[in-house]
């Protein structure tokens, strides 16, 4: 028996992109990087150059008829991962312009061939590769020696045991006719669009032999130390929410750190359930929020808090500054327009797993709604729905705010329909009582278990929520214009379920 030949897999150096190729790049393979103007493949591929160059695994760069090399080495020294004492040493450009202008793919390959004897390099890049291919269009004849030439380098680069990068500028009618895609080993594929003023960018691996690559499209981002790969994260099979069978068991519970609403809730919030919380401004929903974080911190479960209405800087109360600043509570900074699903999916599960947090703040969806890129506000449902189950499954509990205008007479848990999100749900209104407004809350939902039905009375003091007594006499939701004249008894106006 034979054993299978190991191939060893190539770190790209480029955050996210190794999850995308199943591992990393297959040395010795062929590969293209292609897409549109402005998409990043340049960056992309010098990124990755600079990642691999050393004195003993050095690179060629080709540049064909794209920039210039001084210019295109103008604005790539710009990134961090540009290292200039590897220029000339571990990476050598070579411009091919005046060989391919004659027209001659022959000339070419042999000029290729002679650089690459001359300095044995592990990784080659040629750039801008449609440049080359242009040359086909001129007749049958062209195409049929441009086919054979992509072969011909191609079983040359392999058996000098060299990694190859083909970049060009290809729209996907483009893609369909030419050769390359059906030679290359792994093609990589850079889009980008622009959607009301936003600019959103998506790679796709749309082939890597001999390894299981991620599918679909993922966003990205060029950044000062170069392009940050954010791949769609799934849930695994195992990973939803908590299952209902083990909560009305007695799955672990964890408490709120509000006194009483832990019996509110039917003792406690079942552990890595997502509990919504919902009420108009200024109804608490934050201060509960930090008062779940808090108690988490008493308890030795660090948490990690995403403000999508505020700064780091305006985060929120004195409890929950201290909290962040001792490094109990990490925070997310999304004070940033255009921000995708996975890439603030990538930033929460980073920050959970670096704190080992077991408890997480959403405050708030509404907030989450105007930070995100508009792109993806037509699946929002679907992509909250999936960020969800991928924390949940993490094994964290997830406390999610929402704010609603309170009319009175509808009952509603979300601007957008999010309410399934939840496997809990507290709501806050207010009430009219002797000419003044006061704060109550209810427990709308806990799957899978028994919570109480009443409605309290709740005060925000410097120590946090404080809750009052039931209210007697009430067995409903208010509607109407809720007035009380005397507690504990409410008068009910005209109202509905």
């Amino acid at each position: 028996m034979i054993d299978k030949v190991n191939i060893r897999q190539l770190p790209t150096g480029v955050p996210g992109l190794d999850d995308l190729l199943g591992g990393g790049l297959p040395e010795f393979s062929f590969n293209l990087i292609a897409g549109v103007p402005g998409g990043g493949k340049t960056t992309l591929a010098h990124q990755i150059m600079f990642t691999q160059a050393s004195p003993t695994n050095r690179a060629l760069f080709f540049t064909v008829l794209g920039e210039p090399a001084l210019k295109m080495l103008r604005y790539q020294q710009q990134f961090a991962f540009f290292d200039i004492s590897k220029v000339n040493t571990s990476i050598r450009y070579i411009n091919l312009s005046q060989d391919l202008l004659q027209g001659n793919f022959d000339k070419v390959l042999t000029r290729i061939i002679e650089e690459v004897k001359a300095f044995t390099p592990s990784l080659v890049f040629v750039d801008s590769f449609r440049s080359v291919a242009q040359l086909g269009k001129q007749g049958p004849r062209r195409l049929s020696d441009m086919q054979r030439f992509l072969q011909q380098l191609g079983m040359e680069m392999t058996s000098w045991q060299a990694t190859t990068f083909l970049i060009g500028e290809y729209t996907l009618p483009a893609a369909d006719a030419s050769p390359i895609f059906t030679v290359a080993d792994g093609i990589i594929w850079l889009t980008q669009n622009i959607y009301r003023d936003t600019m959103v960018r998506k790679i796709q691996v749309i082939k890597m032999r001999g390894q299981a690559q991620q599918s679909g499209f993922h966003t990205y981002r060029i950044q000062d130390d170069g392009l940050h790969v954010f791949p769609r994260a799934i849930a695994n099979d195992s990973g939803t929410t908590a299952p209902v069978a083990e909560t009305s068991g007695g799955a672990k519970r964890i408490t709120m750190g509000i006194p009483g609403l832990d019996v509110m809730l039917g003792g406690g919030l079942p552990s890595s359930y997502a509990l919504l919380v919902v009420g108009p401004s200024g109804s608490g929903k934050t201060t509960m929020a930090t008062e779940f974080l808090a108690e988490g911190v008493r308890r030795g479960e660090p948490g990690v808090i995403a403000a999508f209405e505020k700064s780091p800087s305006q985060l929120l109360s004195k409890k929950l500054h201290m909290l962040i600043k001792a490094g109990s509570v990490g925070v997310i900074d999304t004070h940033s327009l255009s921000l995708s699903i996975d890439e603030t999916l990538h930033n929460l599960i980073t920050a959970i797993q670096r704190m080992q947090a077991k408890r997480v703040v959403l405050d708030s969806l509404s907030g989450f709604e105007l930070v995100l890129a508009p792109e993806f506000h037509e699946n929002l449902r679907e992509s909250l729905y999936r960020m969800i189950a991928v924390l949940t499954g993490m094994g964290v509990t997830v406390l999610m705010t929402s704010e609603l205008e309170d009319r009175y007479t509808d009952l509603r848990f979300s601007p957008f329909g999010s309410a399934f999100l939840a496997d809990a749900i507290i709501m806050q209104r207010y009430i009219e009582v002797a000419g003044s407004f006061k704060r109550v809350l209810s427990v709308a939902k806990v799957r899978g278990s028994a919570h109480s039905k009443e409605l309290r009375l709740f005060d925000i003091t410097d120590d946090g929520i404080v809750l009052g007594a039931p209210l007697s006499g009430y067995s409903g939701i208010l509607s109407g214009r809720p007035r009380l004249d005397a507690l504990p008894c409410i008068s009910r106006e005209d109202g509905r379920m």
